[in-house]
């Protein structure tokens, strides 16, 4: 008889106890606190500090910069080159120095991510096992027949007390289920989070043996001005012209595309005039993006979608385009990039311009106003230039680029520091600022060697 009510008693203590850990997941204990400030204070010390450092090496680099282009504006004389390859050399190691800083900055983010990704799911544990002793208790509960309660209450006024603490009971474990849910999203979004900073984490680290190379490279063909020429400015000019690619050289040379596949240039370039002619984004620059030597150009093309591919986002349309095209999801000719299984990202990019399902939906219709191919083929070349095109024409005229080459067009052309944006936009999105330098700016100067070869090409 009196069972009901020792179950209300028991539940509400559980309660109590379960609500005490709801709170502590989010207040955590006052010792806990004062450390996490201190730890938070020590942090945020060490990011103001590595900002700071930052900051002057972007002065830095912005000098190197005007430097180089000063030097580059005298010519092809033997002083004029040996005194840009000096530059670069400084402005490359300053790079470096800054990549450094940032993959430090990063670092120290994922850990402080990490472990508060390890808290929470500890505290989510303990928060869960005691909604599961309740849940029981409330079960048992519920087994007790209104008649069993009434009875075991003298008056009718605790009886209704009784039904009214066991709804507000349930009720109070909805909240806290809800609770749960949300923190586990937030949970989710976090690990995501960490997932893309571990990504770019390595992106720069990638970047930064690229540009050490680059030094060496250059340092060499310093060296080798220096020895072969002797000082002697005719020497040097012979050297130059015997160095010089022909037109018919740069017409067989190889393009390698980003998504995998191969042209020789002749062809490239006329794919990436048809993107030009219909965007206004120079051919030069779209070749650059597509270059598989861009970085981008990494675990494409080799698995299949169902393992690779976001589920929701972008599975549902791919299948309704590969339908349209004719083309077995499953075959070799579908396959897309692979997801980086460590840390839990997507992959199921498509084709040479490694777009993936949802974004390429957006372009799809438009892409085929201007091929005339209907539906839009993602590993077909002309339309894979096309999509790079359009897109970079959107990523130049948002108001971010616009912004950035206002604020910078003093110390810069606004055509560089609108592609560089632009360039980097196209490679990390909204941490476009981050990449810069580090992304951007190595695929402007790709795409002015490029430009090079299509003025021999043209004669320009």
């Amino acid at each position: 008889m009196q069972s009901a009510q020792k179950n209300l008693w028991m539940l509400g203590l559980i309660f109590v106890c379960a609500a005490a850990l709801l709170f502590s997941v989010f207040l955590g204990a006052p010792t806990t606190q004062a450390q996490s400030a201190s730890n938070s204070q020590s942090t945020q010390d060490q990011r103001s500090a590595l900002e700071a450092q930052l900051a002057e090496l972007e002065k830095q680099e912005a000098e190197y910069e005007k430097t180089v282009a000063k030097y580059q504006t005298q010519g092809k004389t033997l002083k004029g080159e040996i005194s840009v390859l000096t530059a670069k050399i400084s402005q490359l190691k300053k790079q470096i120095t800054t990549v450094t800083l940032n993959l430090q900055k990063i670092n120290e983010e994922i850990t402080a991510t990490q472990q508060n990704i390890n808290k929470t799911e500890n505290k989510i544990g303990d928060h869960l096992n005691a909604i599961a002793s309740a849940l029981r208790s409330l079960n048992e509960a519920d087994r007790e027949s209104l008649l069993t309660i009434m009875m075991a209450n003298r008056q009718l006024s605790d009886f209704f007390g009784d039904i009214t603490n066991v709804v507000l009971v349930q009720q109070s474990i909805k909240t806290a289920l809800d609770e749960i849910i949300k923190l586990r999203e937030e949970l989710l979004q976090q690990k995501e989070q960490l997932s893309n900073e571990r990504t770019d984490a390595e992106n720069l680290r990638l970047i930064r043996l690229s540009q050490q190379k680059q030094i060496e490279v250059t340092q060499k063909e310093k060296t080798k001005i220096l020895t072969v020429t002797k000082g002697k400015e005719s020497e040097y000019q012979k050297l130059l012209k015997k160095t010089q690619e022909s037109a018919a050289q740069i017409r067989s040379r190889i393009f390698e595309l980003l998504g995998g596949g191969e042209l020789t240039f002749e062809k490239a370039y006329n794919y990436a005039k048809l993107a030009e002619s219909a965007t206004g984004v120079r051919a030069a620059l779209t070749l650059a993006i597509l270059d598989r030597e861009s970085l981008l150009g990494k675990n494409v093309g080799r698995c299949n979608y169902q393992t690779a591919m976001h589920p929701t986002r972008d599975i549902p349309y791919f299948l309704d385009l590969l339908r349209r095209l004719g083309i077995d999801p499953n075959s070799a000719a579908a396959s897309v990039s692979c997801p980086i299984s460590a840390h839990g990202s997507y992959g199921g990019a498509m084709g040479p311009a490694q777009f993936i399902p949802s974004t390429w939906k957006l372009y799809e219709t438009e892409i085929s106003k201007i091929t005339s191919n209907n539906p839009a083929n993602p590993w077909n070349n002309s339309d894979a230039f096309v999509a790079t095109g359009l897109y970079i024409q959107d990523l130049e005229a948002s108001d971010s680029c616009k912004s950035y080459a206002n604020a910078n067009s003093a110390t810069l052309p606004r055509q560089t520091l609108i592609e560089r944006c632009a360039a980097a936009k196209y490679y990390s999105g909204s941490s476009w600022y981050t990449y810069r330098f580090w992304y951007g700016q190595p695929v402007v100067d790709k795409a002015n060697k490029f430009q090079q070869d299509i003025n021999v090409l043209t004669g320009a």
